[in-house]
């Protein structure tokens, strides 16, 4: 097949979505597939080039990319972490891709046979919508997450109209200051449940997620988890009983509003102040990193809160771990969500302390991979943590979650059932 992948998210950056696309396109190349990128310029998380990305790529220059793939490299809009800047941004690459990708492929003979627009870049799938509309070929549609769920429900409802009302009234501003606001009403969500019923597959990365789609009435939705490679995340041996006085407690990723972090703050500065020795780390960037710190130091918490690391250094942290937090707030969105993060967890081995709901909590279970608590949920984890740094050996679990990302999770296994719908939807 000749795949055509849009997305606003990937590689050479570092994320979510930019990982689990090069572990797929990697396999779909191996598989003998042709594969077409179109994103922008990186410049994920910080909305703008690092001086080395930006030598080495420029707007409308076409790469080879690290897996075998073609990379039409379009537009971006430098921006903030806000949504109006990012929405812009958004929408001016993805008005430059469908300009770029239309005169790529006038050529019949040439174009793909299935286009894929992955989300929540929002006007992606406006993009896909359209070329697969006018090339008469398959649209795929990803929602990677409950998608825009979780920006309705969390709700910058009061963040949105404040910031409109200081912003220009020019040109593009107006327009995305329009969507935002009808964004944070709700009306997009309608909109992006219409485009989904166009698509002749769409999937999701959990199950929970695809039955609520199934129940707005999409009609075909499959589900591809996102996952992790076994043969990169290296097994970490349990403790021996009695090897240090101080619990260890990793937190690595985004330190956002959805994580609640500041739960994982609180308990261990009362663990600290009844004198139980535990040490905590927070590592990886986010708008609450900041507020996570200064919250560390008024309440004398035994907290580090630490920058983002290369991946190559991650395997040391979980070394250092007895105990892998993955966190998410009370949101009800969240019980349709898996923290990608978890799946790369579960393969190390390390025990985790699961403040999840619904089916990442569900995940937890099924593979005896930790202790679950009820999100946001200060006195639990005061408790549990209390009870681990007493006996260690509770944090052992003897290779469960391994197994467990083995039958349900591992690179290889996803891109297999992906290569299965994309064949489906074509024909081939």
């Amino acid at each position: 097949m000749r795949i055509l992948l849009l997305t606003h998210y990937y590689a050479p950056e570092f994320g979510a979505p930019q990982r689990r696309w090069s572990a797929l396109v990697r396999r779909f190349i191996a598989s003998g597939h042709q594969v077409t990128v179109a994103a922008p310029v990186p410049h994920y998380p910080g909305g703008r080039p690092t001086p080395t990305q930006r030598r080495t790529h420029h707007v409308g220059s076409v790469e080879r990319g690290a897996q075998g793939e073609t990379v039409l490299r379009t537009a971006y809009l430098p921006h903030r972490a806000d949504i109006l800047s990012r929405t812009a941004d958004h929408l001016v690459a993805a008005g430059d891709s469908l300009r770029r990708l239309l005169a790529r492929f006038v050529r019949p003979e040439h174009r793909p046979d299935v286009v894929i627009a992955t989300v929540p870049a929002i006007p992606t799938l406006l993009v896909g919508r359209a070329l697969a509309a006018r090339w008469q070929i398959p649209l795929v549609v990803e929602m990677r997450d409950a998608w825009p769920d979780l920006v309705t429900h969390v709700g910058p409802a009061g963040a949105i109209p404040a910031a409109v009302a200081h912003a220009s009234h020019s040109g593009l501003l107006r327009r995305v200051s329009k969507w935002a606001v009808a964004l944070a009403k709700g009306q997009v969500h309608e909109n992006v449940t219409g485009w989904q019923r166009g698509a002749q597959a769409v999937v999701t990365t959990t199950d929970r997620f695809a039955d609520v789609l199934v129940e707005r009435g999409i009609g075909h939705v499959d589900v591809v988890r996102n996952g992790t490679d076994l043969n990169a995340v290296h097994t970490q041996r349990d403790r021996e009983p009695g090897h240090r006085s101080e619990l260890h407690c990793l937190y690595l990723g985004n330190m956002g509003r959805s994580q609640g972090l500041e739960t994982v703050v609180r308990a261990a500065a009362r663990l600290h102040e009844e004198g139980t020795a535990l040490r905590v780390r927070l590592i990886g960037h986010g708008v609450q990193a900041t507020e996570l710190a200064a919250l560390t130091e008024e309440l004398g918490a035994p907290v580090e809160v630490l920058p983002r690391i290369p991946h190559r250094e991650v395997g040391a942290q979980y070394a250092w771990a007895d105990t892998v937090i993955v966190s998410l707030r009370d949101w009800a969105p969240f019980a349709w969500t898996v923290p990608s993060k978890l799946y790369e967890i579960l393969a190390t081995g390390r025990h985790i302390t699961a403040l999840l709901d619904g089916e990442a909590a569900d995940v937890v279970r099924e593979a005896g991979a930790g202790d679950v608590l009820r999100p946001e949920d200060e006195d639990a984890l005061v408790q549990l943590w209390r009870r681990l740094a007493v006996d260690r050996t509770q944090t052992s679990i003897n290779g469960s979650g391994r197994r467990w990302v083995a039958d349900n999770a591992d690179d290889e296994l996803l891109a297999r059932r992906y290569l299965e719908i994309l064949a489906g939807v074509t024909g081939r």
